[in-house]
């Protein structure tokens, strides 16, 4: 594999006592430690918060845009280290699956997003900043399975750079089309980055609080 399964970092309560986990994917360039940095802002003292890191800080080389072809091995290498996470917090720490929540940032966020478009169950919660599901335009969004109202997330920038806003809506739709409970947010002229309105959507979220849609 291009990308450890097991080089991954940990914060909060200890996966053994914690009630909840979150699983942060950092984006490109980043680091497992850079995104949990993101964990002191999570209102809920239950949680465990778990981060892996690319191999070199890049979970895959080119676009989220980019035909997903373009983007492999790392790409399916990068979708199997979450895969593995996922059976390890079930399997070694029997956390259920609506107890483990999702969390990523920008190439973290895309990645993210696609790993459970394409294992679509009733998660915690899904919350995908700066990010939205892979491929070109046009991409056949054939997803199975049913997110039984699994509260989602989608923040970003009207204008970002790197993440097309047409994207983040298409997402939306899909989730939403999938059986999630989705919010979606565009900041208007908002650089990519992640803003405090973000993070207090997902603490509402994670404490059950209805969204205004």
């Amino acid at each position: 594999m291009i990308h450890n399964p097991n080089n991954i970092v940990t914060a909060g309560k200890p996966l053994e006592e914690a009630t909840k986990v979150m699983v942060m994917v950092h984006g490109r360039g980043g680091s497992a430690r850079d995104i949990l940095s993101l964990s002191e802002y999570i209102n809920d003292s239950d949680f465990a918060f778990v981060a892996p890191e690319a191999q070199n800080n890049t979970w895959y080389p080119y676009s989220f845009l980019r035909p997903m072809q373009e983007n492999e091995p790392y790409l399916s290498s990068a979708l199997q280290v979450l895969t593995s996470l996922r059976g390890r917090l079930q399997s070694d720490y029997n956390f259920k699956l609506p107890q483990i929540y999702w969390l990523g940032f920008s190439q973290g966020a895309c990645l993210m997003l696609e790993f459970v478009a394409r294992n679509a169950m009733e998660y915690g919660g899904i919350f995908g900043l700066s990010g939205g599901l892979i491929g070109p335009p046009n991409t056949p969004r054939n997803y199975e399975g049913s997110f039984s109202n699994t509260p989602v997330f989608l923040g970003c920038s009207d204008v970002d750079s790197h993440v097309p806003k047409e994207r983040v809506l298409e997402s939306e739709q899909v989730f939403r089309s999938m059986g999630a409970d989705v919010t979606a947010k565009l900041y208007p002229n908002f650089p990519h980055s992640i803003n405090e309105d973000e993070l207090n959507v997902v603490n509402l979220l994670i404490a059950g609080t209805p969204q205004n849609k």
